[in-house]
């Protein structure tokens, strides 16, 4: 009986692990998204995350909100120099969000300035 609560425990935790390293490694979708960067900041009470948003037009439903995590400390940079300018922004979409790691299921891993579009 006791082996068999051990391999049960064991089987569990190597499937929970599996799913948190599915969710966490593969991405979902990658791409490139250009809008003005309205907000970016750090948030949260136990675990600090940085979020933010940009917008693609002139409604909210054109709002598209991402994270960044923490070890991107480049990222952060470039998004708090960049606050209220036109930016664009490279992404991965990962299939669920952790809670640990962020709001949103979208997460930044380059800051570009848009200098197309931009008024300096």
């Amino acid at each position: 009986m006791i082996k068999f609560l051990f391999k049960s425990i064991v089987v569990i935790l190597l499937i929970a692990a599996g799913y948190f390293a599915f969710i966490y490694y593969v991405s979902y979708s990658e791409g490139v998204r250009a809008g003005e960067l309205v907000k970016f900041t750090n948030k949260g009470f136990m675990f600090k995350t940085w979020e933010g948003e940009i917008s693609q037009g002139v409604s909210e439903a054109q709002i598209f909100e991402f994270s960044v995590e923490s070890g991107e400390t480049k990222v952060v940079e470039d998004l708090n120099k960049y606050q209220g300018r036109m930016v664009k922004l490279t992404y991965f979409e990962r299939y669920k969000t952790l809670f640990w790691l962020g709001d949103t299921k979208y997460f930044i891993t380059k800051v570009e300035l848009n200098n197309s579009n931009n008024q300096q």
